[in-house]
């Protein structure tokens, strides 16, 4: 049993499908597409063997929010992303929503399916 009850008051707010004009998260269906089925692939590539250097420096944290309209101009793109919390990290994104990002992630050795809170992001860098 989940710890969670039913609340009719919200049962429109995440339609099946993602509703009208409402992408699906994960991209490429609801349900349990995770990762998506027919969806954006990862890359069929390491990402680049440089690391960026940050613009903004490694002096304090940021005081503002990552804009999640300026992050979509990295989707299909090689994009360092340097968290508030923990390390810089290889991502390609493949759907950027209101408040989260959705690509996949370099390991080290392989991508996988991961998805970011715009809010956790310090800073990014496409390539």
């Amino acid at each position: 049993m989940y710890p969670y009850q039913y609340d009719p008051r919200f049962q429109n707010l995440f339609p099946p499908g993602g509703g009208q004009g409402f992408p699906s998260f994960p991209p490429g269906g609801g349900g349990q597409g995770f990762p998506p089925q027919g969806g954006a692939q990862p890359p069929s590539s390491p990402p680049p063997g440089f690391t960026p250097a940050p613009k903004l420096g490694s002096g304090g944290p940021s005081l503002y929010a990552v804009d999640p309209g300026a992050i979509s101009g990295c989707l299909y793109r090689y994009t360092y992303i340097w968290p508030r919390n923990g390390r810089p990290y290889w991502f390609y994104p493949t759907f950027v929503g209101r408040r989260s990002v959705a690509g996949y992630r370099w390991t080290g050795s392989f991508w996988v399916y991961a998805g970011v809170d715009v809010n956790q992001i310090r800073e990014f860098q496409c390539v």
